[in-house]
């Protein structure tokens, strides 16, 4: 079978992680993704090491001077060609308009408003290709008063309340263990170029796709903002605990930790009589329902910690396996 997006052109003017992932993807469905660095260094995660992949002894002898790729870099441009090119040349600017001319996407995570200064904004690349997917990438969109400024996973966590949430109760905020925010920008892009795409087959006509960090960490909030929204109450932290289902976090067992969630009364009926060997706790009136389970958190905690600490994480697992 022939992968779904052969033929598909993109042009990838992106670099570090949200932009990269989105074409990364798009490269992994078929589509000829070629990668525009700028002309000194490249993308800036090139050299974001250690680590890095060792260098090849059948490498051509005019790349000898160059540094080893780091792992952050070939985590996210697989399958894509590379070149190097000068915008702000009347040379290089050329060269990238005959590339939009024949490109079907065109993929950039420049400051809001940059590329238009250097004739290759949307209205500018729509006259040269009016077929032509453009998807900007950017911190806060295409208007309001942080348009200009540029966008970073780690500030958008915390700007946007991911932060806020994350972390152990008694300790700061924290942030997520990789650039969650970055990711999932990449993810809304790539969805919403698949979607341009169909779109086109219809009408004949591109179209230009607004995705920032911000919007998306705020959709990415999920159940924490709309329960924000019903209740009025802020979000906390729970370090791996669930704010409305108990229970839901890591204990601790003789040898090191166990993830538990048990989603239902089912599920937890299971974990009280299959693994704990305590089915009355099922019955129990302080943890029949989550409602009770939740009003009732530290009580149950502490028993089911107390159960797990007496062997080891092995024994749990085993108990486990195959109950759902």
């Amino acid at each position: 079978m022939l992968p779904p997006l052969k033929g598909i052109k993109v042009l990838d003017l992106t670099r570090i992680l949200a932009g990269p992932t989105a074409t990364m993807l798009l490269a992994d469905l078929g589509a000829d993704v070629i990668k525009v660095e700028e002309m000194s260094k490249g993308d800036d995660t090139r050299t974001w090491n250690p680590p890095s992949a060792a260098t090849v002894s059948s490498a051509p002898a005019e790349t000898s001077h160059l540094p080893p790729e780091s792992a952050y870099f070939l985590a996210v441009n697989r399958n894509k060609r590379s070149m190097t090119v000068n915008f702000k040349s009347p040379e290089g600017l050329e060269i990238i308009q005959k590339l939009v001319k024949k490109s079907d996407i065109l993929v950039e995570n420049f400051i809001s408003g940059k590329l238009a200064t250097m004739g290759l904004g949307y209205q500018d690349c729509k006259k040269l290709n009016p077929r032509l997917i453009y998807t900007s990438i950017t911190g806060y969109g295409q208007t309001g008063p942080y348009r200009k400024a540029p966008g970073y996973d780690v500030i958008v966590e915390a700007e946007a309340g991911l932060m806020h949430i994350t972390g152990e109760p008694d300790r700061p905020p924290s942030k997520v263990g990789v650039a969650a925010t970055d990711i999932a920008t990449g993810l809304y892009a790539h969805g919403a170029i698949l979607a341009a795409l169909l779109s086109r087959q219809k009408t004949g006509k591109g179209v230009w796709i607004d995705c920032n960090l911000f919007e998306t960490q705020i959709a990415g909030l999920a159940n924490i903002a709309s329960n924000y929204l019903i209740s009025g109450e802020e979000a906390s932290r729970h370090g791996t605990a669930h704010p409305s289902v108990v229970p839901y976090q890591v204990f601790p067992c003789k040898d090191g930790f166990l993830m538990i969630g048990a989603g239902n009364n089912k599920q937890f009926a299971l974990l009280a009589e299959k693994i704990l060997d305590n089915p009355e706790l099922a019955s129990d009136p302080r943890f029949a329902t989550n409602e009770a389970r939740v009003a009732n958190r530290v009580e149950l905690v502490n028993i089911i910690s107390g159960a797990l600490l007496k062997q080891e994480r092995v024994h749990w697992i085993e108990r486990f396996t195959g109950l759902g």
